[in-house]
């Protein structure tokens, strides 16, 4: 049995107000810093994890550290989980975007499976890259607990993938900052033991 732990990393300027952060490479926010802290303490004490992977952007690579300090591991950066190239829209905010192509704005969250970012990729790119991630990962390490440090996209289409479900309800799945997904296979079998599991944050006493 092969347990994958696949987490977002900690909080980054760019979630509110809302921008297309993408290929942004952004470093963690102090709050980002005390959820990283929290997260690595939390599955330091409840699992015993053998790897850490990584998506290169920073936010993610700062995440890693924190999580592979914490439980005396190893961190490596792995592309596949990098986070989805917004191409022309990178950076900008929501209402930039709204303002110079609404059409496509509001396609991205009403249709989200049929659209692809100007100059960028679309969800269906995404997803090939997930799976290459997890299949690497499962192809390297039989029988061991291993971290994966992701992105709220990169996370979405990897769930929605082993839950068996159409990018069409990509919005549904919600992906937290520093949230844990808990994922076990065996037997060739993958089963979804735990969901946007933020707990570990309480404490912090800070809001979404």
């Amino acid at each position: 049995m092969t347990r994958i732990l696949l987490v977002r990393h900690g909080h980054v300027e760019g979630i509110q107000p809302a921008r297309f952060r993408g290929r942004a490479d952004l470093y963690l926010t102090p709050r980002g810093l005390a959820e990283a802290d929290a997260l690595a303490q939390r599955i330091a004490s409840a699992w015993q994890p053998s790897m850490v992977y990584t998506s290169p952007m920073m936010r993610c690579v700062a995440t890693g550290k924190a999580i592979a300090m914490a439980c005396r591991i190893e961190a490596r950066i792995l592309d596949e989980l990098n986070d989805i190239d917004y191409g022309a829209w990178q950076f900008r905010t929501y209402d930039e975007i709204e303002e110079a192509d609404p059409g496509l704005f509001a396609a991205w969250f009403a249709t989200p499976h049929l659209i692809r970012f100007p100059d960028g990729e679309s969800l269906q790119d995404l997803v090939a890259r997930a799976a290459d991630a997890l299949r690497i990962v499962l192809g390297r390490h039989v029988s061991e607990t291993i971290v994966l440090v992701g992105h709220d996209s990169v996370n979405r289409a990897l769930l929605l993938q082993l839950l068996d479900q159409p990018l069409s309800v990509y919005w549904r799945v919600e992906q937290a900052p520093c949230c844990i997904n808990e994922i076990e296979a065996v037997a060739g079998e993958i089963h979804i033991l735990r969901l946007n599991d933020a707990g570990h944050l309480d404490k912090l006493g800070i809001g979404p």
